[in-house]
């Protein structure tokens, strides 16, 4: 068995010192085999806030997670400092993550592939281009159709809220369309600080197979959505359970100062 533990919108610059602790004691009493880090870092894109989110990363790893996966979000760009957000955007992400907007990871149980839905000339919303469909289309062709496969991209692919509509990816539907021909199980994502779980053929009937969408909540700002606490997400992957690919999704929600089981939705294809 695999478990993926999910966290978005951090916003650093915004964290909660006690909610930090509480993620950091979660990880220390139930470990994870990835990381896999949503977008929106950073409030503002700032060096000292970049500089937080990798110490926070490195004492998860040496709390018992070995790796992470960690694509950018439109609050990782630069937003006043107009000269940064057109020519060098992504300039402190990749001081501190690397070169790779678009990172991946494979192993016997699963493939996750991360994509940057995010660009400097739009303020928030995020785009999945042609060539991210083909390309995402390719790397699940060449791929055992047992493992779980899954994409993870900042903005979501589907919406739980009316009001979240205008929060969806442009290009959504025809690169869903093309993804669920090719093959893929889930898609994660952040981006509007609301966790649910959702098959996405309720939106988009014509899919050809099932595509759920795992949303996660803000794992550590004070910037929670109405009443819903700071959250996070644990997946705990069995791809050959009777003979099917089985994923339990687990929202862990902030109770009391720490986190606590909040729901669980079994999925299977």
């Amino acid at each position: 068995m695999t478990t993926l533990l999910q966290i978005s919108d951090t916003h650093f610059g915004t964290e909660l010192p006690d909610v930090v602790q509480a993620l950091e004691d979660h990880v220390q009493e139930h470990g994870a085999d990835l990381l896999v880090f949503s977008g929106d870092i950073t409030q503002r894109a700032r060096r000292s806030q970049f500089d937080a989110a990798q110490a926070f990363l490195r004492r998860l790893e040496g709390h018992g997670i070995p790796r992470s996966l960690v694509i950018p979000g439109n609050h990782d760009i630069p937003l006043y400092n107009l000269f940064a957000r057109f020519f060098a955007p992504y300039r402190n992400y990749r001081r501190h993550f690397g070169d790779d907007l678009e990172p991946s990871y494979e192993n016997d149980q699963m493939l996750v592939i991360g994509l940057n839905t995010t660009a400097p000339r739009r303020h928030k919303d995020g785009l999945v281009t042609p060539e991210q469909v083909e390309a995402v289309c390719e790397r699940l062709a060449r791929t055992d159709p047992a493992k779980v496969r899954i994409v993870v991209a900042h903005q979501p692919f589907g919406a739980m809220e009316l009001s979240d509509l205008s929060n969806l990816q442009h290009g959504a539907e025809p690169a869903l369309q093309r993804w669920s021909e090719a093959g893929l199980d889930l898609v994660m994502g952040g981006h509007i600080h609301l966790p649910y779980v959702l098959p996405l053929s309720k939106q988009y009937p014509t899919l050809a197979r099932e595509i759920w969408m795992v949303q996660s909540g803000t794992a550590l700002s004070s910037r929670i959505r109405g009443r819903t606490p700071n959250s996070f997400n644990r997946l705990r992957l069995n791809p050959h359970r009777h003979a099917h690919k089985h994923v339990c999704v687990e929202r862990w929600d902030l109770l009391d100062g720490r986190f606590v089981p909040g729901s669980h939705f079994n999925l299977e294809w």
